[in-house]
């Protein structure tokens, strides 16, 4: 049977929401897949750059006001004598004072990349500035994990494509947005025709080993979805969707240590706190379902909510009412297993900056470590080769 192209490309829009090892999913079929009280990571990026100074507040910075003085955020809710936090963050505010969120500040890397694709293919990499790697930093934690593992269901992403931060070499996670969706798609009669009919070809032969796995073991991850389905209320946007499809799934019998979300853009150019104010609203009000819903079922001890984006901003204001590419930025860490909370280092340093861009002072290499050695209790060194130390805050 010859290919066309237009056939092709169904396939690999299939294909490509389902990118996976093609017996990642037959493993989901075993009763004994979950694991009790597995630590679970939660790694949800902000896409497009976020403005770290306009989230976590310097509210005692002349400088800051001064190169910000139509943007500057003047009722920050206050963490601290010399901190606030974004309004519209109003319930991180609350898991802060909880002791159940910590910020790492001015967090980045050596030779920042101020491009979109380039900084981001670098964090979920975890690659040095001048390296390219084809594997992403999770992506490589199920190529150590997974070889071992009886049931290597490890790795979710809730998107329609799979990230770099999830593919390894050997083992790549799975990513759908929606399995409803999904199964509805894989049970159209072109696609079980065409795998039925198919002949052994080098060029497509991933494409149909990938298809057959998902028509057989789609209607799986959809009974799976809401087998444990959650009750509890979730805002109607598309982030809070998401979550609740995280939240449906760690309640189920599928063997899942990494769930991956994006929410974004925050490429604020113009504008921006009316943008930002929109983004960080859906962010928490999402969180706020999320969190009340693990809590409820007694999981939040064992679930890390981590956040990170490609890069910041920088620290002047354009004339657009907006900020333009820049460099360091923080990133939030939620659980109810924090061993340390609140500010985990000190804010920004605003008066000495790289031709106005904030330098970084923590490694987001450093970051990963942590979360591969103390939360997942993965071999650190071997995954990203980072031996320089971890952090103490999980």
């Amino acid at each position: 049977m010859l290919i066309k192209r237009r056939e092709f490309l169904k396939i690999s829009s299939l294909a490509a929401a389902s990118f996976m090892m093609p017996n990642f999913l037959k493993a989901m079929t075993f009763d004994d897949a979950l694991v009790p009280n597995q630590k679970i990571l939660i790694v949800l990026q902000f896409t497009g750059g976020n403005d770290g100074l306009n989230t976590i507040i310097p509210t005692r910075n002349d400088i800051y006001f001064r190169e910000r003085n139509k943007i500057a955020i003047r009722n920050a809710l206050s963490l601290t004598d010399e901190a606030g936090i974004n309004p519209a963050l109003s319930y991180f505010k609350e898991l802060y004072d909880n002791g159940e969120l910590s910020v790492m500040s001015n967090v980045g890397y050596p030779d920042p990349d101020k491009s979109h694709f380039r900084s981001m293919d670098i964090w979920q990499s975890a690659s040095k500035s001048s390296e390219y790697l084809e594997t992403g930093w999770l992506g490589r934690y199920l190529d150590e994990e997974c070889y071992r593992c009886e049931h290597p269901t490890q790795a979710l992403e809730v998107d329609d494509m799979l990230s770099l931060a999830l593919k390894g070499e050997n083992n790549k996670a799975f990513a759908f947005k929606d399995p409803i969706r999904l199964y509805q798609t894989s049970q159209e009669k072109y696609f079980k025709s065409l795998y039925d009919h198919h002949h052994d070809d080098e060029t497509v032969s991933y494409l149909y080993q990938t298809l057959g796995s998902t028509i057989n073991n789609a209607g799986y991850i959809f009974e799976e979805s809401k087998a444990r389905k959650t009750e509890a209320a979730y805002p109607n946007s598309q982030l809070g969707k998401d979550f609740k499809t995280v939240a449906s799934l760690i309640k189920s019998d599928i063997n899942t240590r990494v769930y991956y979300l994006s929410v974004g853009s925050f490429d604020t150019h113009v504008n921006q706190n009316e943008r930002q104010q929109k983004l960080f609203t859906d962010i928490d009000e999402a969180v706020k379902s999320f969190v009340a819903d693990m809590k409820s079922n007694g999981l939040f001890e064992d679930i890390l909510l981590m956040t990170f984006s490609e890069f910041g901003r920088r620290v002047a204001q354009n004339a657009s009412n907006g900020t333009d590419h820049g460099t360091a930025n923080q990133m939030f860490f939620i659980s109810g297993g924090l061993k340390r909370k609140g500010l985990l280092n000190t804010l920004p340093d605003l008066q000495h900056l790289n031709e106005g861009d904030l330098i970084y002072s923590e490694d987001f290499r450093k970051v990963y470590a942590t979360i591969l050695k103390n939360w997942l209790q993965a071999d650190s060194s071997k995954v990203l080769g980072w031996k320089n130390g971890v952090y103490d805050f999980v």
